[in-house]
């Protein structure tokens, strides 16, 4: 199969997912309404009892609320996979002459795409809060293109559980009790030190710490020579380098 063939197909699948957000705008809507009460909840409820050294409160949450909003987002690509399942809309793109790749690829894809509009609208929330949106605007778009890069890596994981439970209800039991605790045993919303000394070690060094780390350093100009951008890209690559070849293998044996 040539190349441009896989590219075609891959297109269409992302299209088609992405027009379901068109037809069903509810998706986007709720998928926003967390995020949003998180912002309000933290900032005008807890934000006054938690103390960060050298930095607004707020300034230290968004980057968190921005991690915390892609990876909650990529639950979407377990779900919608197996609703796919489902429906029976899997099989069929098995009997059509195409590339099989363009199924998994082109969910992740519109997911990818889904994260954009997302974050977009988290900016414009954090800033009617308060929070300085980045001291530069190379700093502000790197930050944003760790933090997709990062969505875009979960979902690959979450494409496996979609894959391996086959009924959306399910799917998105599954995925819950799997991120929480990567989410809130992390510095998204607390520093690590504050935390007890046994959690302390796993808190600062899980994925979406260093990924939250790294996106601080970029939006507040504190990066004191990159290890942490460098720590956040190796940990985005080795999710997909691992996951995608999983969920690759997943989707095949669920024919």
């Amino acid at each position: 199969m040539s190349r441009s063939h896989v590219v075609g197909d891959t297109y269409a699948v992302t299209t088609r997912n992405l027009i379901a957000y068109r037809r069903v705008p509810e998706l986007l809507v709720f998928s926003t309404i967390q995020p949003v009460l998180f912002v309000l909840l933290f900032r005008y409820v807890f934000g006054g009892a938690i103390n960060v050294p050298g930095v607004d409160y707020v300034d230290y949450l968004m980057p968190g609320i921005f991690a915390q909003t892609v990876v909650f987002g990529a639950i979407g690509t377990a779900v919608g996979l197996a609703n796919d399942l489902q429906s029976g809309l899997i099989e069929r793109f098995r009997s059509l002459p195409m590339a099989r790749s363009a199924v998994l690829t082109g969910r992740t894809l519109a997911d990818l795409v889904r994260n954009v509009f997302v974050l977009a609208l988290m900016c414009v929330v954090g800033v009617l809060v308060g929070w300085n949106a980045g001291n530069t605007v190379g700093g502000f778009i790197a930050a944003m293109a760790l933090l997709l890069l990062f969505g875009y890596a979960c979902t690959w994981i979450f494409a496996s559980v979609g894959l391996a439970v086959r009924d959306a209800e399910t799917a998105q039991a599954a995925a819950f009790p799997v991120m929480a605790p990567i989410v809130f045993a992390s510095s998204a919303f607390v520093p690590v030190s504050s935390m007890p000394g046994w959690l302390q070690g796993f808190a600062k060094y899980q994925p979406l710490s260093v990924v939250c780390t790294a996106s601080r350093d970029l939006l507040l100009g504190t990066n004191t020579g990159g290890h942490w951008v460098l720590g956040a890209l190796a940990w985005c690559i080795g999710i997909i380098v691992i996951s995608a070849p999983l969920a690759v293998l997943r989707y095949r044996r669920s024919a």
